[in-house]
């Protein structure tokens, strides 16, 4: 797992990648995140950000969906390839299938164009603040073979490492202190993405990628298990259960 050992609490620790092609928002947005103290290095295309991901070594990554030579989505998966760096997804496509598949690459947040600068100034910030911790973390947690710490920020099972993005490991943890409880897509979407509204897809497509890593079959979870029409609830009993690697993803209604 890469990570930036360099940085702190402090913004101007913390180092963007943005990459965007149009100048101009490129222009507006480096300005935004400068005032709110943050250093900015920037990309215009698919292949320059893939080089300086890897020799600026960034905090979190902006990312635009559509770029010359090698989109976004492509971009993102070669990232989740080589580190563990947050992504935000910046789109102008406003279909679900688009952001789903965002999300499904390992993007940690996604922004639809047009937005205010200021929003994704805060998205930033909220990405950050999970991603590195900046206070005594909570103790480990142990449930069903999964051993999650996070001041290491790390999961195993079965004493196997998971790659987990940012999201999903919170989406974890905080499943994993609440065991046998249900909870709504709303409630997760306020509890571990910090937002009071937001596409529920969202959740739909962590929960599904969440189970492909942790589930023995995602197809009939029985961690992190659907409560139908109304969210979701991790069942911690199970321990014996050992991942193995499945072609095809569950079809998942939760809440609706």
């Amino acid at each position: 797992m890469t990570t930036n050992t360099a940085s702190s609490a402090e913004p101007g620790n913390r180092r963007i990648l943005l990459v965007e092609d149009e100048q101009t928002i490129a222009d507006v947005v480096r300005d935004y995140l400068l005032k709110a103290g943050f250093q900015v290095d920037m990309a215009g295309d698919g292949f320059t950000a893939l080089k300086l991901a890897a020799s600026r070594q960034p905090d979190l990554v902006i990312l635009d969906r559509m770029l010359p030579g090698l989109d976004g989505v492509e971009v993102c998966r070669r990232l989740r390839q080589s580190m563990s760096v947050p992504v935000i997804m910046v789109t102008a496509l406003g279909t679900e299938d688009d952001r789903i598949l965002g999300l499904e690459m390992g993007a940690d947040d996604y922004v639809t164009k047009p937005f205010s600068p200021r929003e994704l100034v805060l998205r930033v910030k909220s990405v950050l603040r999970r991603s590195i911790k900046e206070f005594t973390p909570e103790p480990p947690v142990e449930a069903a073979g999964l051993e999650l710490d996070p001041a290491s920020r790390t999961v195993t099972h079965h004493g196997v490492p998971l790659a987990l993005t940012v999201r999903e490991f919170d989406l974890l943890a905080f499943m994993m202190r609440r065991p046998n409880q249900v909870f709504s897509r709303e409630e997760l979407i306020k509890a571990v993405w910090g937002w009071d509204f937001g596409d529920l897809s969202t959740v739909t497509v962590h929960v599904r990628r969440l189970r492909e890593k942790i589930e023995a079959n995602p197809t009939k979870p029985e961690l992190l298990k659907t409560v139908w029409g109304i969210g979701y609830r991790f069942d911690g009993k199970r321990s014996d259960a050992v991942p193995v690697s499945l072609d095809e993803e569950e079809g998942d209604h939760a809440g609706q």
